[in-house]
């Protein structure tokens, strides 16, 4: 089965995503924290839209080893 997902290098200034998405946990507590990144995953989820590709990484994130 062909994958949809991209999963290559796909973010123009990775260093500067790594950064904002850094600060946006800032001063957050780990409830505050899981917060943010739930809105944050359902806000890009809404934007791809594509119930193929959200399934494939849902099912990537599940199986990928802990970095």
């Amino acid at each position: 089965m062909p994958s949809h997902l991209v999963t290559d290098p796909n973010i123009g200034a990775p260093d500067e995503f790594y950064a904002a998405l850094t600060e946006l946990h800032r001063d957050l507590d780990e409830a505050e924290s899981a917060k943010v990144n739930a809105k944050l995953i359902l806000l890009l989820a809404n934007h791809i839209g594509d119930n193929t590709v959200l399934s494939e990484a849902i099912a990537l994130a599940r199986s990928a080893p802990n970095a």
